[in-house]
């Protein structure tokens, strides 16, 4: 090396910072600048989105479990029910994300598939459609040993959540009354239907901040207050329901009817101890609902009543006063033209007294006293004693049935509203009419609930009246009138019968309604029964026939359930010879 060279080395300063070092320096200088200024932002200028990106990854709003009240018949004997069951719910997300379709697990998708009830392959195409989703529902209402038999699976985002189910212990019985919920617990029919709110509470809500892992580790608050769902009692006794169910559908079965009803009424307090229908559902089995199973058809379909209505014709005439109750009609020849039509019996009469009229189901007698008052005063009566008007039970679907208005009837249209045809009626409207006449003339509301206090009423007939048509009806059950089959020992019956023809466009056809309806036992009224049987079979289509043995059984039965007195056989020939007056 020259020694000009290592001179030069020698005059050299050395730097105290290399420039290195000072670029290293610069950009550490601008990383934390940067990070203060982060920070500066975040605290300053935006200190809640951090916050609110927490707030969206930790708080919750969670809900308790509320369950449907119970409904109740008068005796407490459960007619529905609320049960714990299970959601099986999948997270597709959670599904992809932690390898749930390796092909480990294929045989547990299997198993969940079979256990389940569903196609495999359709299973997991739901599943597989959404890979973002976060919720699907695969099958609702599975009971809880489906559940752990699910949990023991231990598949990736499959899950379980709670439920209720609506279970109804008297099946068929009570279906089409208490009705049904739909697969989120809302009541679509019956009573479930229209006490859906009263049985329906709400459920607290709570904010609550949770783990990673879905913990709760801080409660915030509540959100909302809940409400308690109400039980419900209804008037229904289950026995008496349980018996008239039975009877008519024997009745529809032996007769091969397309359907019918009964009615039974408490007469003292206007309560429904029993309303049953044929054809019926199992409302537990929900696989193969027909809509026509499920109407309350004593409710819902109106019919003509028929003959049904005649003691009503009887008791407006008394009332106002163009016929006595000890008074002759003359019915001969047994028929009578009116308006170019004939109106006729079954034979010839003769002079009838009202008591005959009735037991013998005049159609001519009947006319005659139709005739011999206002029009207004035979319709007052039939709307004071609820026809054309609902009956205040709140049932769903209740039809108030139809009453024609006219600015001038023919006197053959007041002969045919006499004996029940040319307007319309439900059998609880008809069973109603009878409790009225048991009560001594008070039309009661309705009711389905299960009452504290017993109604006054109203009055729409006189004691005395109501008194005297009652006992003119006895002759009905007894020997010489239309429904011997209505008979019932120790019970005197006062009752009706009735057999209308259907409908049809142009006129009547060969379709009937069986009809049935009446009060017992008559010296203390205490039930009365309406009985419906729609279009019977065969040679065997009279009230009488049809409708009037299931009348019986079911007040027999019912009376005795009730612990009713028999009267005595004295007592009962007594009753039976002021309605055999008639002969």
């Amino acid at each position: 090396m020259s020694r000009k060279t290592k001179q030069a080395k020698r005059n050299q300063k050395p730097t105290l910072f290399p420039m290195r070092v000072k670029v290293m320096l610069g950009f550490i200088c601008l990383f934390f600048g940067s990070l203060v200024a982060r920070a500066a932002y975040i605290q300053i200028i935006e200190p809640g989105r951090l916050r609110h990106e927490s707030d969206m990854r930790t708080l919750r709003t969670t809900s308790s479990d509320v369950q449907r009240g119970l409904i109740a018949d008068r005796n407490g004997e459960m007619l529905a029910v609320s049960v714990p069951v299970k959601a099986v719910v999948a997270d597709p997300f959670e599904v992809f994300d932690k390898g749930g379709f390796a092909a480990s697990n294929d045989k547990r998708w299997k198993a969940l598939a079979d256990v389940l009830h569903l196609d495999e392959d359709e299973l997991l195409s739901r599943i597989k459609r959404n890979p973002d989703s976060r919720f699907v529902y695969l099958k609702r209402q599975v009971t809880p040993e489906v559940g752990d038999y699910i949990n023991e699976l231990k598949l990736k985002g499959i899950s379980l959540r709670d439920e209720s189910r609506r279970y109804y212990p008297s099946g068929e019985i009570s279906a089409q009354l208490v009705g049904i919920t739909n697969i989120d617990d809302l009541g679509i029919e019956g009573i479930e239907r229209t006490y859906n709110d009263w049985l329906t509470g709400k459920p607290s809500k709570e904010k609550v901040r949770k783990s990673r892992d879905g913990q709760v580790v801080e409660r915030l608050g509540v959100v909302q207050e809940g409400e308690k769902p109400n039980d419900l009692v209804l008037s229904i006794d289950q026995r008496i329901q349980s018996l008239a169910y039975r009877e008519l559908k024997k009745a529809t079965e032996l007769n091969q009817a397309t359907g019918g009803s009964v009615v039974v009424l408490d007469v003292h307090t206007g309560e429904i101890l029993a309303m049953v229908n044929t054809p019926s559902y199992n409302p537990n089995s929900r696989d193969q609902l027909q809509s026509f199973r499920m109407r309350n058809r004593a409710v819902t379909d109106t019919f003509e009543p028929g003959s049904t209505l005649k003691p009503f014709v009887v008791a407006a005439a008394l009332q106002s006063g163009v016929v006595k109750a000890d008074e002759l009609v003359p019915t001969s020849p047994g028929w009578m033209r009116i308006g170019g039509r004939q109106v006729r019996d079954a034979v010839n009469y003769g002079d009838m007294s009202l008591a005959k009229i009735l037991v013998k189901s005049s159609n001519v007698g009947v006319s005659k006293l139709a005739l011999s008052m206002p029009v207004e005063q035979l319709l007052g009566t039939y709307y004071s004693m609820g026809l054309g008007s609902q009956s205040g039970s709140d049932l769903t679907g209740e039809n108030a049935g139809l009453i024609r208005e006219r600015y001038k009837w023919s006197d053959f249209e007041r002969a045919t509203l006499s004996f029940g045809y040319g307007l319309t009626a439900t059998t609880l409207q008809l069973a109603r009419m009878y409790a009225t006449l048991g009560s001594g003339g008070l039309l009661k509301p309705v009711s389905i609930l299960k009452l504290k206090t017993p109604p006054e009423g109203e009055r729409v007939l006189s004691q005395q009246v109501a008194h005297d048509v009652m006992h003119m009806l006895v002759g009905v059950t007894e020997e010489g009138g239309t429904a011997r089959k209505a008979h019932i020992n120790g019970y005197p019956v006062a009752g009706k019968t009735g057999t209308s023809r259907k409908a049809v466009a142009g006129g009547y056809g060969d379709d009937y309604w069986a009809l049935f309806a009446g009060v017992a036992p008559v010296n203390n009224p205490r039930l009365a029964i309406a009985v419906v049987v729609n279009d019977p079979k065969g040679d065997r289509y009279y009230g009488g026939d049809v409708a009037g043995p299931v009348f019986a059984n079911v007040m027999s039965g019912a009376l005795q359930m009730l612990n009713v007195e028999p009267v005595t056989r004295r007592e009962q020939l007594q009753l039976a010879s002021v309605g055999g007056r008639a002969e």
